[in-house]
């Protein structure tokens, strides 16, 4: 009794939430670290989670498998549509050298809730059906249940857990591996790793995909996890959050994980205080709009040329590499 009465509390329900609401964040903002670790902005998050999520749904309706297979299938689906959209960016970008902003925006324009995702959701007619299978949480050692820590640490869902396993593989990689101090060098300075024989278009086509798988994944948590169900626009812009989010962390994977829970936090809150009844003369969309007000304040503070390099950003982050003019 004493145990759920503490787990009940305001400031656990909230933490607990963050972690929920801060996963999918986690996964976008990775991907695109790693993309602009290799010198690729890419402004086509949202468009891309928005995609996984609608093909990570259909997944799990569609498949004539039970539990666990179908929301791994359902996965790997959403990976894969998050990876063929990052395809069409990473083309554009890296073998045409477009415009990297110019690129992105439009791959969230064709992608977005008005656009292929929301043509995908009605003609696969997706809409008011929820989903016939999704995550939910776990009770790890069964602890789930214990005071505080239970909720927050051992009650969480797959997804959450290997979101964990996913910054400690991301960081390690970048700063102890030879790929991963290869990417870094190309994000910095793509004359000189080409010098050193790194393929830099390779690279930065290989980590532009990456991030495109996981945002991807992203969406997917929207669709079977937070609501499972489909509905476009499902990812309510958490895709610009997540590209604000690298830039709030300094490009590093372990603040990045601090970041997306703050964040997530800021997502949770609305709701906690709703079903609770606290504030209830404010306005729902005013605590809806803090996470986004939060965006913009971190990218005024981070937009001038000075605070970019200070911050650690990769030096030749948006800038098309070509051979011939180094």
């Amino acid at each position: 009794m004493i145990a759920a009465s503490v787990n009940d509390a305001f400031l656990v329900v909230v933490l607990a939430s963050a972690i929920v609401y801060g996963t999918p964040l986690v996964y976008a903002a990775l991907g695109e670290l790693l993309a602009e670790r290799s010198g690729v902005l890419n402004l086509g998050v949202e468009g891309m989670m928005l995609v996984g999520a609608v093909m990570g749904f259909w997944t799990v309706q569609r498949l004539d498998v039970t539990g666990n297979a179908s929301l791994a299938g359902a996965l790997a689906v959403a990976a894969l549509a998050g990876a063929a959209m990052s395809v069409i960016h990473a083309f554009l970008v890296i073998t045409l050298r477009a415009n990297q902003i110019v690129s992105g925006l439009a791959l969230t324009i064709f992608a977005g809730a008005a656009g292929l995702s929301s043509y995908l959701g009605n003609d696969l007619k997706l809409a008011d059906s929820p989903a016939k299978h999704h995550f939910s949480e776990l009770d790890v050692l069964g602890l789930a249940d214990a005071p505080v820590v239970g909720p927050i640490l051992f009650g969480q869902s797959l997804l959450v857990y290997a979101s964990w396993l996913a910054v400690a593989v991301v960081g390690v990689y970048l700063a102890r591996t030879r790929p991963g101090l290869n990417v870094r060098a190309v994000g910095e300075s793509p004359a000189t790793a080409d010098a050193m024989g790194i393929d830099v278009a390779r690279y930065r086509y290989l980590h532009t995909l990456v991030g495109g798988a996981l945002a991807g994944v992203a969406g997917a948590c929207y669709s079977l996890q937070i609501t499972p169900q489909w509905v476009t626009g499902i990812t309510g812009g958490a895709g610009w959050i997540a590209i604000a989010l690298v830039i709030f962390s300094f490009w590093r994977p372990d603040l990045l994980l601090a970041g997306a829970y703050l964040f997530g936090a800021f997502s949770a809150l609305p709701f906690t205080l709703q079903a609770r009844g606290y504030l209830s003369d404010v306005p729902a969309e005013v605590f809806q709009a803090l996470p986004y007000v939060m965006t913009v304040v971190v990218l005024v503070i981070v937009s001038t040329g000075f605070e970019k390099r200070r911050l650690g950003a990769p030096a030749a982050l948006g800038t098309p590499y070509v051979r011939e003019e180094r």
